[in-house]
């Protein structure tokens, strides 16, 4: 079975980019040097599923931050959307949360990276989140895009563990359900 799961920073208000998109107040925690568990994290996916505004903030990234292929998950764009230079790694998707799952695993997918707010929030609500670590940056931004919205429910998570780091980065793991 084909499982979901989340790696993601937020400010500490909650948001997981500014209203335009723009993550800079987030970038600046990454080079650091700390080792916040990302290769980790990215040892235990095959894919990336991502929604269009996380692709249309790291598009241009240079380098490529991703060494395993990426799904876009997009009603508006088309494959012409992805530039030249990541031709083979990206692929846009007018999908389902399931149905973005059934690609994946037919990909022989065992685990799958979800990023972006609106495309984990949607895979939250279709049940197919195992796991979120989510890192708390010491900042308040005031505004932006939160990382959680409206459920169908509530959501029950188990607190695995906590974690702190020198820059003030508080990181937590928990199950989901």
């Amino acid at each position: 079975m084909t499982t979901g799961h989340v790696f993601i920073g937020t400010s500490l208000d909650g948001f997981i980019a500014r209203r335009n998109g723009d993550i800079d107040w987030l970038v600046g925690f990454s080079a650091l040097g700390e080792d916040h568990g990302y290769d980790a994290h990215m040892a235990r996916v095959d894919g990336l599923v991502m929604g269009r505004g996380t692709f249309e903030t790291v598009r241009d990234f240079d380098p490529w931050p991703y060494d395993k292929p990426v799904l876009v998950l997009s009603r508006t764009l088309t494959p012409a959307a992805v530039p030249p230079q990541l031709a083979g790694k990206v692929e846009v998707l007018d999908a389902s949360p399931q149905q973005a799952m059934e690609q994946a695993a037919a990909r022989g997918w065992t685990g799958v990276y979800v990023d972006g707010g609106a495309v984990i929030q949607s895979f939250l609500r279709a049940g197919l989140i195992a796991d979120m670590v989510v890192s708390r940056v010491p900042v308040l931004i005031g505004e932006g895009r939160p990382l959680f919205g409206p459920l169908d429910a509530d959501l029950a998570l188990h607190h695995e563990w906590t974690r702190t780091f020198p820059s003030g980065l508080v990181q937590s793991f928990y199950r989901v359900g």
